[in-house]
């Protein structure tokens, strides 16, 4: 007798079980969903800071050492592990990045979820962070060389930059449309997307960083239409 993976049903070779409803209670009792696939979720607090009266965003400059994504700006956040909630992982993050404690930190919000076509899924929460905090920074040198705050009235004057972009399926040539479709090509269907581009105070604010500040921007910005 042979097991399944990750505790499946037994199936006897060269026969054929009978299967029962309490078989496949026994396999899904103690199974948690999860992602099919190869797909990957992360969680980023996106960190508001009140200072001198006004509203900042807190942004991070990625370690030059870094194999992915070196220095580029970017929120605290990272992969979300297997016994944390999503909230719990930006907290960390934030934590093990620049050295704020989760205590420090008031959640406001869960922020709209980001779904890319590259096979992973950002959980985005919006958080207040005193100012006072700001003056015991530690970062972690393997993956933070800065960070800065960019004034909410300065990023909402700028007009972000927007490219739109395209996936598309990569099919391999010896596919089996006679088979699946009648010998015809099939409509494989591609991903869409864009990336803007924020120019702020010198920086340079793009990808997934300005896809969660253009969203959260215009979140607030249309709650302010609707209070006029």
């Amino acid at each position: 007798m042979k097991k399944n993976a990750k505790k499946g049903l037994r199936k006897g070779r060269g026969s054929r079980n009978t299967l029962k409803i309490e078989d496949i209670e026994a396999v899904f009792a103690e199974r948690k969903p999860g992602a099919e696939g190869n797909f990957k979720f992360f969680s980023v607090l996106v960190p508001l800071v009140e200072k001198e009266d006004d509203l900042y965003l807190l942004y991070e400059v990625r370690a030059k050492n870094m194999e992915r994504q070196p220095g580029e700006i970017c929120f605290p956040g990272g992969e979300l592990e297997p016994v944390e909630t999503t909230e719990e992982c930006a907290l960390r993050e934030t934590w093990e990045e620049i050295g704020i404690p989760q205590e420090q930190i008031r959640v406001i919000t869960q922020l709209d979820t980001l779904y890319t076509y590259s096979n992973f899924a950002m959980y985005c929460y919006l958080g207040v962070i005193p100012e006072a905090a700001l003056e015991h920074l530690q970062f972690s040198e393997n993956e933070v060389d800065e960070v800065f705050l960019v004034a909410l009235n300065d990023l909402l004057a700028v007009t972000p930059e927007v490219y739109p972009i395209r996936a598309v399926p990569q099919i391999p040539e010896d596919f089996p449309y006679d088979k699946v479709y009648e010998g015809k090509p099939y409509p494989w269907r591609g991903g869409k997307g864009s990336v803007p581009i924020y120019e702020v105070d010198g920086r340079v604010i793009w990808g997934l960083t300005a896809r969660i500040t253009k969203h959260f921007l215009e979140i607030i910005t249309e709650k302010e239409d609707t209070d006029v």
